[in-house]
């Protein structure tokens, strides 16, 4: 197994510990829709909140290091993993001083999954009503894939909250409307329903171009497949296909050249990943998922940004180059 492997599998910790997944979904020891039973790398606490009048429960870690620099990041995680994905991450942030705030958005991992849609204007308030719940008057926000799109409505709405702004392989740097069709709900939730853990697998990387062995994937199979034995399976497909929903009817990206916050991109010089792009019409896909140009065009127009693209690593970047991500986070977070 190559090196850069080896350190990243072994700060995974417990959630790497979870057994490969059997093949057959029957043999699949099933996982309730907030993830009980899916081990999370640290423990976790829930922040009561109110979305559209329905109560609700967002799920957080919240990491205290060892010798505290006074400073906190919040990172926010992508659509299709969970929070937990981000282990070896915390520890370098704890190991270097920082207090680490690691919600799973509502709708995702261990938290409520809501009836209704989602709203990026809900999520960063959440996120910023959790800041006030831990008396943290501003922080530095590290995210990754859509969580990027949080962190920007974040950045966007609360400027005062935001010191450093680090956006790891984000989608949303394209309006995928300018490219992919309306897809009805009952459409997306019929394909979802379809799909199988291989086919999953496959979907990831493809679509993320994984440089990740097996079994670094399997964690996040785990995480989306098991939960189908749960009798709340329905619901949480609902919340999921609303999470693609969000992506599509909220772009993010006309916000983007507005963002004042000294802003970092990381971007995996193989991702090309674009939500929605097996919808458009076979003449736009190859239009679609140039993240790194996107990026690059974007911080162009930004009064203090700038783009980091890392070689022969994909849409997990953090993973995939750990070494080198580190250096790159830890060196941004210094900087004024």
């Amino acid at each position: 197994m190559n090196p850069r492997f080896l350190a990243a599998a072994a700060l995974f910790g417990v959630l790497l510990a979870v057994p490969l997944a059997p093949t057959s979904a029957a043999e699949r020891e099933p996982y309730g829709i907030g993830l009980e039973g899916f081990p999370y790398p640290y423990p976790v606490q829930m922040l009561p909140l109110v979305n559209d009048g329905e109560q609700l429960r967002m799920a957080y870690m919240d990491v205290a290091p060892a010798k505290p620099n006074g400073r906190a990041v919040v990172l926010l995680h992508g659509r299709n993993f969970p929070s937990s994905y981000w282990a070896p991450v915390i520890k370098t942030l704890t190991d270097a001083g920082y207090r680490v705030v690691v919600p799973d958005q509502v709708g995702f991992g261990k938290s409520s999954k809501p009836q209704g849609n989602l709203h990026f204007d809900n999520l960063a308030r959440n996120t910023v009503v959790l800041l006030d719940q831990l008396q943290i008057a501003k922080a530095d926000i590290v995210a990754h894939s859509m969580g990027s799109m949080v962190g920007i409505r974040i950045a966007r709405a609360y400027p005062d909250r935001v010191n450093h702004l680090l956006l790891t392989a984000p989608i949303g740097l394209e309006d995928y409307r300018l490219y992919v069709p309306p897809t009805p709900t009952e459409k997306i939730l019929e394909n979802e329903e379809k799909l199988t853990a291989d086919g999953y697998r496959k979907q990831l990387e493809t679509n993320y171009s994984l440089k990740l062995p097996p079994d670094q994937v399997t964690p996040f199979i785990d995480a989306r497949f098991n939960i189908k034995g749960s009798a709340e399976y329905p619901r949480w497909l609902r919340a999921f296909v609303a999470s693609a929903q969000l992506i599509y009817r909220e772009p993010v990206v006309h916000e983007i050249p507005l963002v004042t916050q000294p802003t970092l991109f990381i971007m995996g010089a193989d991702d090309h990943n674009a939500p929605g792009r097996p919808n458009a019409p076979e003449a736009l896909r190859p239009k679609m998922g140039h993240n790194a140009d996107l990026a690059k065009a974007l911080a162009a127009q930004m009064p203090n940004a700038r783009v980091e693209v890392i070689a022969n690593t994909g849409h997990l970047v953090f993973l995939e180059a750990p070494a080198k991500y580190d250096e790159l986070l830890l060196g941004f977070l210094a900087s004024q």
